[in-house]
C-alpha cells in the first residue's frame, strides 16, 4: 500500500484527489490530511478514509476538531504541517495547497517522500532551485498535476528530454479573452473568477483572469523541465483541448490532449509510471470541429511580461512578483482595490527590489515579507 498525504484536502485539488484514491483502494492508504480551515468537510473526510494524522492551519479550529473528535492525532498550523509531514510514514504527497504557503511543507516533504504530486505553482516559483535540486539529492520524483504542466511532462517522457527545443504551454484565455483593455476597470469579482473551462479557487481563477497564471507557469516550466526561459513560450487555446505542446529539435511537435478534467492529471501523478482506467469521457473531436491558436497580448495582460522579466531576471524577483501578486489578488478580492491596480501595484514593487542573486531559503522568505509589506504600502498609498 502506498501511503499518501494529502495537503489542502478540502480544496479543489485535494477533493478530486481523495476521488481518485477511493478508485484505488488496494493501492494508496490515506496517511495524512491537511487543511486551513474547513473542519466539517475534514471530518467526513476522515470517516472515509481514516488517516493517521491531519493538520488544520487555523490554530482555533485545530483545537475545537481536537476536543470534538479525539480520535486521531491533530497538529496545527504551518509548524505543525511540516512536523507530521516528519513524523507520519508518507511514501507520495499530493500537493494542492494554494500559494507561497506551500514551500516550507514542500521541503520538509522531500525529506520523507518518494514522490511528489505538485499541484502547486507558487513553491517553485518562489524558490524552484532550491527544490529541485533537493529533491535530485534525495531521489524524489516529482511530478507536476497543473494540466498543462502535467501535459508536458506526458509529452517529454523518460527519453525526449535531451532533445527538447521548446515548450508551447497553452492557456484558454481566461474569463476576458474577449473583453476589451478599456473595460477591465469595470471588472468585478464575480466576472473575474468565472473561469470559461476550469473550476478553481477564487485566487487562481483572477490568477487565470490577469494572465499572471500563465506568467507563474512559465516559470515553473522553466524549473521542472530544466528549460531556458526564453524557449517556453505562451499559446491561447481557447477550447483547452490541447493541455500543452513540446518542440523536439528535429522540428516534431508532440501535444497533449484531453478533457477539462483535473482528475486525470491527478490520477497519472498518483499512480505514475502507471496508467489506469479513469473513467472520464474523452473529448468527442467530430464536434469540436477547430482547434485555434493565438499569441497572447502582452499589452492588455502585462502580468505575462512581468513574469518573464522575473523570470529571467531571477534571483529573489520571481519571490517577489509571487508575493506582490497574492497581497494584490487579495486586495481586490477583498474590495480593497480594482482589477486594473493588480499589475500596476505589482510593477512598482518590482521596480523598488533589489534581487539577491543566488539566494538560500531564508532570502527567499525575507524577501516574500517585504514584497507583501510593500505591495500593502502601495496600495494605502493609491487610495
Amino acid at each position: 500500500m502506498e501511503k499518501i498525504a494529502v495537503l489542502g484536502s478540502t480544496g479543489s485539488i485535494g477533493t478530486s484527489g481523495l476521488d481518485v484514491i477511493s478508485k484505488f483502494p488496494r493501492r494508496f492508504k490515506v496517511s495524512c490530511l491537511s487543511v486551513n480551515s474547513n473542519t466539517e468537510l475534514l471530518l467526513r473526510q476522515v470517516e472515509k478514509f481514516r488517516p493517521d494524522a491531519v493538520c488544520i492551519a487555523d490554530r482555533k479550529k485545530a483545537r475545537e476538531f481536537k476536543e470534538g473528535y479525539g480520535k486521531i492525532k491533530v497538529y496545527e498550523g504551518e509548524d505543525g504541517l511540516c512536523g507530521m509531514l516528519k513524523d507520519v510514514k508518507i511514501d507520495t504527497a499530493l500537493v494542492g495547497i494554494a500559494g507561497s504557503s506551500a514551500l516550507l511543507p514542500i521541503i520538509a516533504a522531500l525529506d520523507r517522500v518518494k514522490k511528489i504530486a505538485l499541484a502547486n505553482k507558487e513553491a517553485l516559483v518562489m524558490a524552484g532551485n532550491l527544490i529541485m535540486n533537493k529533491a535530485a539529492k534525495n531521489k524524489v520524483t516529482v511530478v507536476p498535476v497543473d494540466s498543462e504542466h502535467s501535459a508536458i511532462f506526458q509529452c517529454i517522457g523518460r527519453g525526449n528530454r535531451k532533445d527538447l527545443r521548446r515548450i508551447f504551454l497553452t492557456g484558454s484565455g481566461g474569463p476576458l479573452l474577449k473583453v476589451k483593455k478599456s473595460g477591465f476597470k469595470d471588472i468585478t469579482v464575480k466576472k473575474a473568477i468565472s473561469h470559461p473551462r476550469w473550476k478553481m479557487g477564487k485566487k487562481i481563477s483572477v490568477d487565470s483572469a490577469t494572465m499572471m497564471n500563465k506568467g507563474l507557469e512559465v516559470i515553473e516550466a522553466r524549473w521542472l523541465f530544466d528549460m531556458d526561459i526564453g524557449n517556453i513560450e505562451i499559446l491561447i487555446h481557447p477550447e483547452a483541448v490541447v493541455h500543452s505542446m513540446i518542440e523536439l529539435r528535429d522540428g516534431t511537435i508532440l501535444a497533449q490532449l484531453g478533457a477539462c478534467d483535473m482528475r486525470i492529471p491527478i490520477q497519472y501523478g498518483l499512480t505514475y509510471p502507471d496508467r489506469f482506467d479513469s473513467g472520464i469521457k474523452s473529448p468527442e473531436f467530430s464536434k469540436i470541429k477547430s482547434l485555434n491558436f493565438y499569441r497572447p497580448d502582452f499589452k492588455k495582460f502585462p502580468c505575462m511580461g512581468m513574469a518573464y522579466e522575473a523570470g529571467k531576471r531571477a534571483g529573489t524577483c520571481p519571490s517577489v512578483l509571487n508575493a506582490s501578486n497574492e497581497a494584490a489578488v487579495r486586495e481586490f478580492i477583498e474590495g480593497g482595490i480594482k482589477f486594473i491596480d493588480i499589475p500596476r501595484v505589482i510593477e512598482k514593487v518590482l521596480g523598488l527590489h533589489r534581487p539577491v542573486k543566488n539566494p538560500g531559503l531564508e532570502d527567499i522568505l525575507e524577501a516574500d515579507k517585504w514584497a507583501r509589506i510593500k505591495t500593502k504600502e502601495m496600495i494605502r498609498c493609491c487610495r
